[in-house]
Formats: C-alpha cells, structure tokens, sequence
C-alpha cells in the first residue's frame, strides 16, 4: 500500500510539470536586456539589443518585437522597426538591431522601447526594455535670420574680429571668470570655464549657456568670458551680432570695462553696457556708461533703452554697436542710435577715452531682473555670431 501510495504521487508530480517544451524539457524563460550607447554624429547607430534563453532547449524559439516612442521620435532619433526574432536549437542568445539616426545637434539623452511578444517554445519574463540615446554632440541650432552689419565701413579698417568659425573658443582672445560669489549683483549663477557651459556651434556662434544645475552653493551654472589681458581695443566701431535668451530671470549682457580696473577699480575705471537685456523686459535693450569715484557709492550712469516694435530679442539675431569716438559713446541696435554719453555730460570723472577689455556673459538672477521662475526653461542660450572692431582712418 506504501508502494502503491508512492507511485501514485511520482506520477502526479510527473504529470502537473508546467512550462515544457514538446521535447518534454522545461520551457525556457526569454529576456531582454537595455542598450545605453552615444548617438554617433554620422549616419546610423546600431543599438544591438540582447534576447537571451534561461537555458538551451532543442526546440526553435521565436518572438515578436516591436520599438515604441519615448522620449526619443520614430524616424527622427531612430529607425522604427517590428517582425520576429528567431533563436536556433541549442541557442540561448538572438539580437535585434534597432538603428539610431546620428546627429551633431546638442539635445538631452534621450529613450526608446522594445517590446517582446507571442513569444513560442519559451515563455516571456522580461516583455519590456529601454534604448537609452546618450548626446555626444556639442552643436545647438539656432536660424541665422535676424539683421546684419557689414566687414567694412567708409572711413575705418577693421581691426579685429571674432567670427567664432574655428571648433574651439580662442584662448588667445577670450579668458574666463569663474565663481559664484553674486558678483556684486545677488547673481544666482556659478561661472565656469566648463565646455557645456561656453562652447562653438557650427555652422560659427559662439554660445554662453546657463544651466539648471548645483555648483557649489548656486543652483546654476552659466560662463563670462572676457578678453582681458588678452586683448583691449580703444575707440572706433564695435559691432557685436546676438541672438539672447529673454525669459524670466535671464540677463544677458556684451559689455566692457577698462583696463585699469585692477588698479583704480569700479566704476572709476568706467563700463560700456553695449547690450543689457533683462527676462521681464524681453523686447527692450539698454546701453549705459558707468562711471564715478572708485568704490560704486558715488556711482553715477547715463543710459538709455530702445523698445523692438513687435518680439523679443531671442526670435532673432540683432547687432548691438557703439560708435566710440574721443570724448563720446553712441549706443545702437540694429544702426539705430538711441543713447548717446558725452565727455560734456560726465565731466571731468569722463574716462571713456582710455582702452578697455570686452565681456560677454549670461547671468541668472540678480537684483535687476529677478530670479527665474516656472516659465523659464533651461538651458538657456546666448548665441553670438561675431565680435568686430573697427578704427577709424
């Protein structure tokens, strides 16, 4: 009777095996693994994902998959694709091959899905994975429409220029501050010299770009680059083509101080605000002289501001210029002058005549515009076409 018990659940146990093939062998589990690789800026990239078996089994397995949208778009980051894997006998591994469509545009990383399915001879466990396109690329675009200046002027010689055409930032020309320390104005940003922060985009802008981002005690990041001892210029014409970031909280500026800084200070050395442009003022452009005693208490301006008839700064690319002659400095935008500081105005303290260093920079936040808000989307860019400084014959 024992005996008999035995048999009886031996051939229970026999007969409720679950999940086999029709070789009688336990049917396998199938897989699918994520892939994580660079875009590539060429082409395609093959994106291989892996279909992987528990274990081996002498039955052909096959299964449907498919891609689906995530972040990134069928037919605009990768190739759309669905039909059926098959793994041989004896096989535990099969690949699907998804293409990625190679850019240089800088872009967040982005994701897609392969989905498995109506899996035979095998039983599905993980049905669902993940393409990750990480961005490698260091290009942003931007629509060069927008108004334009000349290489040439009657009665001046160009003396140098900026065309920002070579791959990399001119390290004889441009130097970097670094820091966030408020700069004097409860500035949020922390400047650095980091490429995702000032870099080249083709097809020839340099870009400043402020980042949502921790950096020691600020939570963003942006870059000043300045040509101080580097380069300073003194008198004549000085065009600069941008194209800047107008949402709330933003400040981008092209602007100039004097040489002697570092030994009489500010604002006694003096600053040319070429370009300022606060979030909250996105189609207004002001251009202001600073000057007074060094040590900003006694600081006195002269300023003024010009209004765009319809948009903002950042729908299209403007040039912001000063006619800098002895004893005075016009502001325009676009060849239309709307300021003008004269040595009559400022008095004896007038120390425009003197040379000085160019800066070029987006701050986030400050005392003047504000800190950003829920409409500001970053990163924000400044993109600046060219820097060219003309003297006159």
């Amino acid at each position: 009777m024992i005996f008999s018990l035995l048999a009886v659940t031996i051939l229970s146990l026999s007969c409720s095996k679950t999940g086999s093939g029709t070789d009688g062998a336990v049917t396998p589990t199938i897989s699918i693994s994520g892939v994580s690789l660079p875009e590539g800026n060429v082409g395609q990239t093959i994106f291989p994902f892996k279909v992987t078996l528990s274990k081996a089994t002498t039955n052909i397995v096959t299964v449907n998959f498919k891609t689906s949208d995530g972040t990134a778009i069928a037919g605009k980051d990768y190739v759309a694709q669905n039909g059926t894997l098959t793994i041989p006998a004896n096989s535990t591994e099969g690949i699907i091959n998804i293409s990625v469509i190679a850019d240089t545009i800088r872009a967040p990383d982005k994701t897609f899905l392969v989905i498995l399915s109506n899996a035979q001879n095998a039983i599905i466990g993980t049905d669902v994975t993940t393409g990750t396109i990480l961005n490698d690329d260091i290009y942003v675009y931007v629509s060069d429409a927008g108004y334009s200046t000349p290489k040439t002027y009657p009665g001046y010689t160009l003396d140098f220029a900026d065309e920002f055409s070579n791959k990399d930032i001119d390290q004889s020309v441009w130097a970097y501050d670094i820091g966030g320390s408020g700069w004097g104005n409860n500035e949020l940003e922390n400047y650095t010299d980091n490429k995702a922060n000032s870099y080249i985009t083709s097809p020839g802008y340099l870009v400043i770009e402020a980042r949502q981002e921790k950096l020691g005690n600020n939570n963003y990041t942006s870059a000043r680059l300045k040509s101080q001892g580097k380069k300073s210029f003194n008198l004549g014409r000085i065009d600069m083509r941008a194209n800047v970031p107008t949402s709330s909280g933003m400040w981008p500026a092209l602007w100039m101080l004097g040489d002697n800084i570092t030994t009489v200070g500010w604002p006694k050395c003096g600053e040319i605000d070429i370009m300022e442009i606060i979030g909250r003022e996105p189609g207004k452009v002001y251009g202001t002289s600073h000057f007074g005693p060094s040590g900003g208490s006694a600081n006195t301006q002269d300023g003024g501001n010009y209004s765009l008839k319809s948009g903002t700064f950042s729908d299209q690319f403007h040039v912001f210029s000063i006619i800098w002659q002895q004893d005075s400095v016009k502001y325009l935008v676009d060849d239309i002058a709307y300021n003008t500081t004269t040595r009559d105005k400022v008095g004896s303290s007038y120390p425009f005549n003197a040379p000085f260093f160019i800066i070029m920079n987006v701050a986030v936040g400050g005392d003047w515009p504000g800190p950003p808000n829920g409409s500001t989307i970053f990163p924000q860019r400044m993109f600046v076409d060219y820097v060219r400084v003309f003297k006159k014959n």
